[in-house]
């Protein structure tokens, strides 16, 4: 079996021991609902500074797209559904973005490495919480490298996720900084801490919601990285 089957299933265990739905992470918790909105207001920050404010006119692709929650947040931020894509390797996640989704929303059950997007063809190529998952350092490359392709110039890949490892999860590990660099060594990296580290985060809020904001003022608290790695060219 090649390397790309080999982690691709890989991937398909790992998340197969992973909850259905796991609370921790509902938009009920106080919790999860600051760190949304916290990446949210970074993630139009870095996209505006970036040249790509009008996003009724961006086309992008999300890589490990799931249930479709990153890109129905897309959509409420102003992209139009028929410029969005997202790729799904897992079938059940994927049958549950089709349920949740417009059906203008172009939805690809497969591997990300494959040949789904015609190269140089979106503005902007989403992973967020994607490569934590990727264990195999070469398969890691092999999707950076495709999605890299995908964008066009002028475009870049808006990057979020988790930077440590976390000790009582051996189907994950935390991707810092100098890894995103070297996964995209011709991008433009520009860079941000974001997220306060969630177990922290789930027993201050207890206490009151407003202690999140506290906390997160501090950036050694904070877990995930929040990138725009731009490729040369001029945005149209």
């Amino acid at each position: 079996m090649s390397l790309k089957h080999d982690e691709a299933d890989a991937v398909r265990r790992r998340y197969a021991r992973r909850p259905a739905a796991d609370p921790r992470y509902a938009l009920s918790n106080p919790a999860a609902l600051a760190a949304v909105q916290e990446r949210q207001r970074a993630m139009v920050a870095l996209l505006r500074a970036a040249g790509h404010a009008d996003f009724a006119t961006r086309t992008l692709l999300e890589v490990g797209s799931g249930s479709g929650g990153n890109l129905l947040e897309l959509l409420w931020l102003g992209f139009v559904p028929e410029h969005l894509c997202g790729i799904e390797l897992l079938p059940e996640r994927h049958a549950a973005a089709l349920a949740r989704l417009p059906a203008a929303v172009r939805l690809v059950l497969g591997d990300a490495t494959g040949p789904h997007v015609a190269p140089a063809s979106v503005d902007i190529v989403l992973a967020s919480t994607v490569f934590s998952s990727l264990l195999d350092d070469a398969f890691q490359q092999r999707l950076a490298d495709a999605m890299w392709a995908a964008v066009k110039p002028g475009g870049g890949v808006l990057w979020y996720d988790f930077t440590v490892n976390n000790p009582s999860n051996v189907d994950v590990r935390g991707v810092p900084l100098e890894r995103v660099r070297q996964l995209f060594p011709a991008g433009n990296v520009r860079a941000r801490r974001v997220t306060l580290a969630p177990p922290l985060a789930r027993r201050l809020v207890r206490f009151h919601p407003k202690l999140y904001g506290l906390a997160n003022a501090m950036p050694l608290l904070r877990s995930h990285v929040l990138a725009w790695i731009g490729k040369p060219g001029s945005p149209r």
